[in-house]
């Protein structure tokens, strides 16, 4: 099934009717070696281009993480929908203090272009999840690159709402679970960006969704969904969805911003709703390209 050489087929399943992979190859962007995990829906090999939802996963996970724990692939397998979820940073290099903090290297890229030493010539999450990965899995799979969506969760969440900002067009549907919505307001995003981008505060606005709004970006044609959790232990520190609901109120963009109670961070809530997410993400694609 895999037709590019540089992929190293890991894991192969029969799920729903389709295949859920998991795969490695060599990133020239990241100079590492880096894991994906990847679910085809039925028919995906009978030749029409498929469309694809790339997820984003939060601090300290893994590809595997939404594979595992979201519960996605039945209603995928249903929409004819692929899904893609690569990992959340560089792994096994010897970039100093990549794993003294959980919050911060290893599992913690906040899908920036870092700038910074010693980051810049490993941590460069949005230029792999923007150009390299497309690149590689496409073609490879055979995946609709008129026809993609882009979600994720937290750390992922934030990095769903700031790559689509970034890139206008790439994906004709966003949306996002729990995202860090203002990470330049946040301790989690004051440490990342400070390490990543350095100290000047005004080259961290192209990495912040609010700012980004704030400064003109838009999401394109679709509204964007966002759940947040209230029972969330994050949500007045680190998550603030208040600030995305204002950013994008005044600029009257269509956010709709689903607040459910009793709900915390956990992926028990990601997968209590991640059905209406895919739902709309597949009528969204239907009409793209």
């Amino acid at each position: 099934m895999v037709t590019e050489p540089a992929f190293e087929l890991l894991e192969d399943h029969a799920a729903f009717g389709g295949r859920q992979l998991r795969i490695a190859h060599s990133s020239a962007t990241l100079a590492c070696r880096m894991t994906c995990s990847v679910f085809l829906p039925p028919g995906a090999d009978a030749g029409a281009p498929v469309p694809v939802l790339y997820w984003l996963s939060g601090l300290t996970c893994t590809d595997e993480n939404f594979t595992h724990k979201a519960g996605a692939q039945r209603l995928a397998a249903e929409l004819g929908l692929a899904l893609v979820a690569p990992d959340t940073s560089p792994r096994g290099l010897d970039t100093p203090g990549a794993d003294e903090r959980w919050d911060l290297g290893t599992g913690a890229s906040f899908y920036v272009t870092a700038t910074a030493a010693p980051w810049a010539p490993h941590w460069n999450m949005h230029d792999y999840v923007i150009r390299e990965l497309p690149a590689l899995l496409e073609p490879a799979f055979g995946l609709d690159a008129t026809r993609r969506a882009v979600s994720g969760h937290s750390m992922g969440g934030h990095g769903a709402l700031v790559l689509s900002l970034r890139n206008p067009g790439h994906f004709a549907s966003t949306s996002a679970f729990a995202p860090i919505a203002s990470p330049m307001h946040c301790p989690w995003g004051e440490r990342a960006f400070s390490a990543y981008l350095g100290s000047d505060r005004t080259t961290w606005r192209a990495w912040d969704a609010c700012a980004l709004m704030e400064d003109g970006a838009d999401f394109g044609p679709h509204p964007v969904r966002v759940d947040q959790g209230e029972a969330d232990g994050f949500l007045v520190e680190q998550l603030q969805p208040e600030r995305l609901e204002a950013a994008a109120t005044a600029r009257g963009l269509a956010l709709d911003l689903h607040r459910q109670a009793g709900y915390d961070h956990s992926y028990y809530f990601v997968a209590s709703f991640i059905e209406p997410h895919l739902r709309q993400h597949a009528e969204a694609l239907a009409t793209a390209g």
